[in-house]
């Protein structure tokens, strides 16, 4: 049983030693960079030293219970050898069972007929105190924490072999910012007619222009002037002029009017490029402008710095 829990407390050391050893943000734990760590190594065997001394301590300390347990049990049945031999008789009829061996294993308790021998003066209100030895597996973690404890220090706060508090930190910003622009990639599919934003970046607008171009030319002309659909680039709107109603018409159309719903064509981050474009075209000049169309729309918001500047990232 103690060969086993010494295994057990070493294999743990080794796979707390190897999570200190692996980097916040990879993947994928590196083993080959860390079988050739010198430092991984030194830590090991120290901890395997260590290991073995105290099993040694312990095993020496035992034979020495042992000896004196049979040096009474000899004056004993050099005493009394009749006695002696009902004993052993006694014990080898009541020989415990497994599991009673692996408890006694675990925590060393005294059986109750032998609780006289343990107990203390100590009398509170007819509680009697019993001093009973530390169980075996509480004083082999508590010994695993005193070695992972110097290991720790040595690895980190003496050698520098490993992150520091700020380099964690630093490591795990990384690896949110990271992970949030992965999240914005897909988040840009979330977008709708109620939170579509005007944006203003060049990357947008352009991406905005070259699905204008393929798509809706043919019928707002190129530059937005206006062919069978309405000039787009005067201040006169049909179904509104905010980048939400922009957005709503390019979503959905108007099918009475011919305008076909492109929201199983196109994306809603590439609708709401074209409808910033579209936005954009408004005050500039057609080389054929239509005649206004709708009713005449006052401005009430302004491309903010934020949404620029989020566009662009």
């Amino acid at each position: 049983m103690k060969k086993v829990s010494t295994l057990l407390f070493s294999l743990a050391g080794v796979a707390l030693m190897a999570q200190d050893q692996q980097p916040a943000a990879s993947s994928g734990f590196d083993w080959y960079g860390l079988l050739n760590d010198v430092f991984f190594w030194m830590f090991f065997i120290t901890f395997v030293l260590l290991i073995v001394t105290l099993v040694t301590v312990n095993n020496a300390f035992n034979a020495i219970k042992e000896l004196m347990v049979a040096q009474k049990k000899a004056v004993a049945a050099s005493a009394a050898p009749t006695v002696a031999a009902e004993t052993e008789e006694a014990e080898e009829a009541v020989k415990p069972s497994l599991y009673q061996r692996i408890m006694h294993a675990l925590t060393k308790a005294k059986p109750i007929e032998k609780e006289a021998d343990i107990m203390l003066d100590h009398d509170y209100d007819g509680i009697k105190e019993l001093d009973n030895s530390l169980p075996p597996w509480w004083v082999w973690g508590f010994y695993f924490t005193i070695i992972y404890s110097v290991i720790y220090l040595i690895h980190f706060h003496v050698l520098g072999t490993g992150p520091s508090s700020v380099e964690e930190l630093e490591r795990e910003l990384a690896l949110a910012e990271k992970q949030k622009e992965e999240y914005l990639k897909t988040a840009a599919n979330l977008i709708d007619e109620n939170n579509v934003q005007f944006l203003t970046a060049e990357a947008n607008l352009a991406a905005g222009k070259k699905i204008f171009e393929q798509n809706c030319a043919s019928c707002h002309a190129s530059d937005g002037g206006g062919l069978v659909g309405p000039n787009l680039t005067d201040d006169y709107y049909i179904h509104g002029g905010s980048i939400q109603d922009i957005f709503k018409v390019i979503k959905y159309g108007v099918l009475e009017k011919g305008m076909l719903a492109w929201k199983d064509m196109l994306s809603p981050a590439q609708m709401q490029d074209v409808a910033s474009y579209v936005k954009s075209l408004r005050g500039t000049t057609p080389a054929n402008p239509k005649e206004p169309q709708g009713t005449l729309y006052e401005e009430t918001e302004t491309p903010s710095t934020d949404q620029a500047n989020q566009s662009a990232q």
